[in-house]
């Protein structure tokens, strides 16, 4: 999802309140719901993945709320591909991206909250196969699937290793979800009711996801299945990549570190974090480069480099960075620089 024009305006420091359904309220099994700001031509494909596998109205609320986008008219593109199935919330003025999911959580009516950005795409069979998941596992507060990263063209970028290789409860999830973020949006799925009691997302525009993978693990079993059912884009308008080219992401990294130790038993939060932010510091020392090749600035590579090791200090940071110039002197000429 593109990152809103005010989301650093109004940043939340503590969670907001999800409210809960009437007892008598009517509830689908699933609420698909579809934050959007200016991604309209990936909402199309993002709408015809759903769509897809429509178990109709009875059994899943599916719609868009759009944070007042201005590329295109969401209205009417969400009227030609919904055909009158899927609803459409605008918000009266651009309100930031945590403040678009609050408002998707407390629209939802849903037994289960599917928050899929208007960038992503889920595979066939993503509903049936969490509904199934959870099913099985009463107990369990959210549940997620593997996935895989794509371009802009819908191309497969990256596929990373399955959390575990067959379906159930995550066995020690929280100290393993504290130290890496293995979670996309568009895998996860959340029980309403998890968010009525814990809130809503709060404290950074990149990063406010993990904290909240943390925060569920803290207090519910979390089942995970490793069919691949899940395309998260990454591209040029999206939060993260604006993050890194604006030198902010490691700063977003280390305040939601800061928080996620919070959720953690005392005798662990020290190794855990420490662990945390060194796997964060590699990270963010891989969009440097990403950062140099799309803008050619220097200045801009060397700050996150330095946010890096402000971040982590541990040998293996300082042996990435050098890594970092060896990568950038072998590659000058396709650089340009």
């Amino acid at each position: 999802m593109a990152l809103s024009s005010s989301a650093t305006l109004r940043i939340p420091q503590t969670a907001p309140v999800i409210a809960a359904l009437p007892p008598a309220a009517e509830r689908p099994q699933w609420s698909v719901m579809i934050p959007t700001y200016n991604c309209t031509p990936f909402l199309r494909e993002t709408l015809r993945s759903v769509l897809a596998q429509d178990l109709g109205a009875a059994h899943m609320q599916i719609e868009v709320v759009d944070d007042a986008s201005t590329d295109e008219d969401v209205a009417a593109v969400v009227a030609s591909l919904g055909a009158g199935r899927v609803q459409y919330y605008r918000q009266p003025t651009n309100v930031g991206s945590l403040r678009n999911f609050e408002t998707c959580l407390n629209r939802a009516r849903g037994r289960l909250v599917h928050l899929l950005h208007g960038d992503d795409r889920v595979r066939p069979g993503f509903y049936e196969h969490l509904g199934q998941l959870f099913a099985q596992h009463p107990a369990a507060g959210a549940a997620f699937t593997h996935y895989a990263s794509i371009d802009e063209h819908g191309r497969k970028v990256q596929e990373f290793g399955p959390v575990q290789p067959v379906a159930g409860i995550l066995p020690d999830w929280l100290p393993r979800i504290a130290e890496a973020q293995y979670i996309q949006y568009a895998g996860m799925a959340v029980r309403r009711e998890v968010y009525e009691h814990l809130g809503s997302f709060y404290g950074t525009t990149c990063g406010e996801d993990w904290e909240m993978w943390v925060r569920i693990a803290r207090h519910y079993p979390v089942a995970y299945s490793p069919e691949m059912l899940a395309e998260y884009r990454g591209h040029s308008g999206s939060v993260s990549w604006k993050k890194a080219q604006q030198g902010q992401l490691l700063s977003d990294w280390a305040h939601v570190i800061a928080r996620i130790e919070q959720h953690l038993p005392a005798g662990q939060r020290q190794k855990i974090g420490q662990r945390a932010r060194r796997r964060s510091a590699q990270l963010g020392i891989g969009e440097a480069y990403q950062a140099l090749a799309h803008t050619k600035s220097w200045p801009a590579a060397h700050g996150v480099l330095a946010q890096a090791l402000r971040l982590s200090q541990h040998p293996a940071t300082y042996y990435h960075v050098l890594k970092f110039y060896a990568k950038v002197l072998w590659h000058w000429r396709q650089l340009g620089l």
